[in-house]
């Protein structure tokens, strides 16, 4: 049934291909995959294999790559993506040897890749289970292991209908999960090659906050302001509710970093923002360049709202924030709360967060805040303009939460015994 429904699968993203670029794309790099790697393999090098599926993932298998770049030597990496989300940001990244799409999951394309690659290990990010990849490397005793893994009752592993797929994962060495959860639930169906390991992105995160940027136009956009609200990855319904808050309340300056940056969903928060003063990144970077020494500082104090419209200023910009919100949450899911609380800044974000370990700690703790409604978003808002102390002290159970949980990277090349 699995092979019938990888079939029917491609089938169906080849007629999607003629419509949507990012099919388009994805259909395009796997049929190519095949091309890089005859070109770039190195038939005397060993290679460890990290599949990451998108954006997210790959951050998560970040650490364990470089760590394994830095330490390990001996070693080439190849990563592999499954959405162009991922790949078209990383396909120029420097801590892996080849980067490619992975075909998918036949027969025939699992025979041809693992023939080309004979990885000496491989470690499949968080969710990944690709039933015919994972088979050939078990049997031919391939070290496989999965990476930062989460496991609730309702997955097809778990349910009646599921068995015959669920035996994919007996193929792993060994699955380091993120919670006990996840253990006791792969124990329910045999699975005890478990350790519990958490999440390597808090390991990212706090890299990244120790390397963080300190961009010229953010610094001169908040110099002076008395409060700054960050919102990162957002997307509409998250804008409809914040911003509908913060044109009432014009003593914040806002920074809003769109999930989607094309000219389309740019204009329309400019709509929403009701006549305050916007400069998108790209115009107010331009106006400081051309300011002279003296004019620097005020280059942008007249504006209220800056607008990110481009790739990479995210996670250093929280640094600024005295309240965060994470978009999300009111559509797939929530993006990258860590990211945000690492800054040790109480943290907003929408309902569709029951998938997301870090969003239910979070919440715990007190360091992140759930919202479904506007009302919710100003009752929140409102607490903390008036009790500060509060906004400070759930900030700091935010930083706290991410520093507890730093760690996963070590425990888990330890036991692979690298």
């Amino acid at each position: 049934m699995y092979n019938i429904a990888i079939y029917l699968y491609l089938t169906g993203v080849a007629i999607l291909s003629l419509f949507n670029e990012k099919v388009r794309k994805m259909w395009r790099g796997e049929r190519e995959a095949f091309s890089v790697l005859k070109k770039q393999v190195d038939p005397n090098a060993q290679y460890v294999w990290v599949h990451a599926a998108s954006l997210g993932e790959f951050e998560q298998g970040r650490p364990i790559m470089e760590r394994i770049r830095r330490d390990h030597p001996e070693y080439k990496i190849l990563l592999t993506f499954f959405s162009p989300s991922g790949y078209e940001v990383r396909k120029n990244y420097e801590g892996a040897d080849i980067i490619c799409y992975l075909p998918l999951d036949t027969i025939t394309n699992a025979r041809r890749f693992l023939r080309l690659i004979r990885p000496c290990m491989a470690f499949f990010i968080k969710y990944e289970f690709w039933y015919n990849y994972l088979h050939i490397l078990k049997h031919r005793n391939v070290p496989v292991y999965s990476v930062s893994s989460i496991f609730r009752p309702g997955q097809i592993f778990f349910r009646w209908y599921g068995r015959q797929y669920g035996r994919v994962l007996k193929c792993f060495t060994r699955f380091f999960v993120q919670n006990e959860i996840s253990r006791e639930l792969l124990a329910t169906i045999g699975i005890t090659n478990v350790e519990i390991s958490g999440d390597t992105r808090f390991d990212r995160v706090l890299q990244i906050r120790d390397a963080a940027k300190q961009p010229p136009v953010v610094e001169a956009f908040v110099k002076d302001a008395p409060r700054v609200f960050v919102a990162g990855s957002s997307w509409p319904p998250d804008e409809e509710i914040f911003l509908r808050y913060f044109n009432e309340h014009k003593d914040w300056k806002l920074i809003i970093a769109p999930h989607v940056i094309g000219e389309d969903h740019l204009q329309q928060i400019e709509k929403l923002l009701e006549g305050r003063k916007v400069i998108r990144y790209n115009e107010a970077e331009k106006m400081l360049n051309a300011a002279t020494s003296g004019e620097k500082d005020s280059a942008l104090n007249n504006s209220e709202v800056l607008i990110i419209n481009c790739f990479g200023l995210l996670s250093s910009i929280y640094r600024y924030a005295d309240v965060a919100y994470v978009g999300g949450g009111f559509g797939v899911g929530i993006h990258n709360l860590p990211e945000a609380a690492v800054w040790s800044v109480p943290v907003f974000f929408g309902p569709n967060n029951a998938r997301f370990q870090e969003a239910q700690d979070l919440k715990q703790n007190g360091g992140g805040i759930e919202i479904t409604s506007y009302e919710d978003f100003q009752s929140g808002m409102s607490h903390f303009i008036a009790q500060p102390e509060t906004m400070k002290s759930q900030g700091e159970q935010a930083g706290q939460y991410v520093m507890g949980r730093a760690g996963a990277t070590d425990k888990i090349l330890a036991s692979v015994g690298l």
